[in-house]
């Protein structure tokens, strides 16, 4: 896999966050995890319950190893979306993520999670969660290594 960033974008790769100082194309040649900067939440920003269940994954994600607490917060906050929401599109998309976080496939989670960002922000009239904010969190994410 093929992987472009510009110069000071960051990377998480299976643990560590990298920082590049000019624009440079890398090639992951085995299985890693990886998180790119723009896909990194940080837990104040889990303000709704579609970005609390986005952050659980994403610590799923980038924690490697699987974490009993981390999979029956997960399951809670999965379970809970049905009492919260009734919206079909959100709803289908919530039993997706389920099966794919059942089958280890964390990273397509995230992204089937910020495909429903959108409908949730205009179900509860906020745009702004519409999209994952990165910044400060991968700022934060690289002091906490």
């Amino acid at each position: 896999m093929h992987i472009t960033l510009r110069a000071n974008e960051k990377i998480f790769i299976n643990g560590a966050v990298l920082k590049v100082d000019r624009k440079t194309s890398i090639e992951l040649m085995n299985d890693a995890v990886f998180l790119l900067e723009a896909h990194v939440m940080l837990e104040g920003d889990a303000t709704t319950p579609l970005r609390q269940l986005y952050f659980i994954v994403q610590l799923m994600l980038m924690e490697g190893r699987e974490r009993p607490d981390n999979r029956a917060m997960f399951g809670r906050q999965s379970a809970a979306m049905a009492d919260v929401y009734r919206d079909a599109a959100i709803l289908d998309g919530i039993a997706k993520v389920v099966q794919l976080v059942g089958r280890s496939r964390h990273f397509e989670a995230l992204k089937a999670i910020r495909a429903l960002l959108p409908v949730e922000a205009a179900l509860t009239g906020r745009p702004r969660d519409a999209t994952v904010r990165i910044k400060p969190a991968v700022v934060a994410l690289a002091e906490a290594c």
